[in-house]
């Protein structure tokens, strides 16, 4: 855990003072008993979580940088501006998800054994036909050889699964590290350390002490962390699309004040995939495939020392510190893919794949108990929960100004139209349309495609460029697909030392 700045010291939270800091608008004292207690902690910026890096945001031209030569003119050159984020300097490793699985196993295996076999990443996706790949299903999980290899065989939404437990798994331990909950082993089924829950109020586990101190009327003396003590952090979760093309050029090692001296076509400088510099003169600087039936070079000089994947810290990083933003394997992001999303999302954090949601409540507005797993339950925000909004009418947005009849209509004929057809009996689906795909129309595009980006071992190199991208259903995976993680950057756009 990189925390120098020892920025949550509890014990120091909220020492008795003979003077307390004012309110700059009420004049009333922070911290203080008589005063009910409203607590202002001390607080310097955001933690960085374990394997993350800060990515400073901006402006960039995201999109196509050389020749369309597949001809889908999906990737048009635009600009856009992205806000700082992490994100983790290597690809998530198949040591990462045993250690994933070993967890899930270990809370779940005996009650839910569902929840484990989904876990699983697809071994079979090594087979091919006409080649012989059966060590790969056989070993390249598991076997120790590989543990430092990018994991593959996961889909879309089991690494998005990942994430979830990531962010719990790594909250827990800082809760463990402040001294305010103990190493618990023997956590099943739903009595596990899930963070919402946790900040809802439906977590116990083995506690250390009740919370960090609080001296408010009638106090016990502790209370529950909150969200405002800025001790817990936010969700991992995966690249934008944006995010992840703009990470990939690190361009921040590549501007003289505010002009891009070059533009680039790779993670690094220049126009050519060997290294340049004399002591490493030649030598690939990322794994793909070189030529028709090439992986990996001539015996005695391997030009990518890799006929597969290759370890998540092979190669140089580029000037972010992130390690295979091209090659390797190719990497999920968030996005629903839309050919035409350079013309529909937004200059500023451009993303599509918004589906709203909030806590389940009862019918007394109680937030709803945690469910089997020991998650709390969260449902779609309904229309009429919108009603009176002008940013959004609905929950799911994913079809959004491209496959969406509601959305060609300014907001106020489109809601009416909404009322007027569900009056009619029509479901959402039917009011709202969907993008056609299917064997009725020949088109794999749905709501379901994912976008994934960059190249990876099988591929050529044009795949690397970071501006490329493909897509697949996001049930699905493959052998050359994986992912790392990302983390939203809270506060300062440059970290510690910024100009506000």
């Amino acid at each position: 855990m990189k925390n120098a700045l020892g920025i949550f010291i509890i014990t120091a939270l909220l020492a008795v003072s003979c003077s307390y800091e004012k309110s700059s608008i009420t004049g009333w004292n922070y911290n203080d008993p008589k005063n009910g207690d409203f607590q202002k902690l001390p607080y310097v910026e955001q933690e960085t979580g374990p394997n993350l890096v800060l990515i400073e945001g901006g402006t960039f031209t995201m999109g196509r940088v050389t020749d369309d030569v597949m001809g889908n003119w999906d990737n048009v050159p635009r600009r856009v501006t992205v806000s700082s984020f992490y994100m983790d300097e290597t690809e998530i490793s198949n040591l990462h998800w045993l250690e994933y699985l070993y967890w899930v196993k270990r809370v779940y295996g005996m009650d839910y054994p569902a929840v484990y076999d989904a876990a699983l990443p697809d071994t079979l996706v090594w087979r091919r036909k006409l080649a012989y790949n059966e060590p790969y299903v056989d070993y390249y999980l598991r076997h120790p050889a590989y543990r430092d290899y990018p994991v593959v065989g996961v889909s879309w939404k089991q690494a998005s699964e990942f994430c979830l437990w990531r962010t719990d798994r790594v909250n827990e331990q800082i809760l463990i590290r402040e001294g305010l909950y103990n190493h618990n082993p023997n956590q099943i089924a739903d009595d596990n350390f899930n963070t919402d829950a946790y900040l809802n109020g439906q977590y116990e586990g083995s506690k250390r002490k009740d919370g960090i101190p609080w001296e408010g009327p009638n106090s016990p003396g502790y209370r529950r962390v909150k969200m405002e003590d800025g001790i817990l952090l936010p969700d991992y979760r995966l690249p934008t699309e944006a995010e992840w093309e703009f990470a990939a050029y690190g361009l921040i090692g590549n501007t003289l004040g505010e002009n891009i001296v070059e533009e680039r076509q790779w993670p690094w400088n220049g126009h050519a995939v060997r290294n340049p510099q004399p002591e490493y003169m030649g030598e690939m600087l990322a794994n793909f495939m070189r030529g028709r039936g090439d992986n990996m070079g001539v015996a005695g000089s391997l030009n990518d020392n890799a006929d597969i994947t290759a370890p998540i810290y092979a190669y140089w990083p580029n000037d972010y510190g992130l390690y295979n933003m091209a090659g390797n394997v190719s990497e999920w992001v968030m996005d629903v893919y839309r050919p035409l999303s350079h013309d529909d999302v937004n200059e500023f954090r451009p993303f599509r794949g918004n589906v709203y949601k909030k806590m389940k409540r009862d019918e007394d507005g109680i937030i709803a108990q945690k469910d089997s797993l020991g998650r709390m339950q969260k449902v779609e925000v309904e229309s009429e929960d919108a009603v009176d909004r002008r940013n959004y009418r609905r929950a799911d947005n994913i079809n959004y100004e491209d496959g969406d009849y509601q959305s060609q209509l300014n907001e106020d004929d489109a809601w009416q139209n909404f009322k007027d057809q569900k009056g009619q009996g029509h479901s959402d689906e039917e009011t709202y349309g969907m993008y056609e795909f299917g064997a009725e129309t020949g088109s794999l595009i749905s709501d379901r495609s994912r976008v994934y980006k960059g190249g990876s071992w099988r591929d050529r190199a044009y795949w690397m460029h970071p501006g490329t991208r493909r897509f697949l259903d996001e049930e699905y995976s493959t052998a050359y697909i994986g992912f790392r993680c990302a983390m939203d950057r809270m506060g300062s756009p440059e970290g510690l030392g910024g100009a506000y």
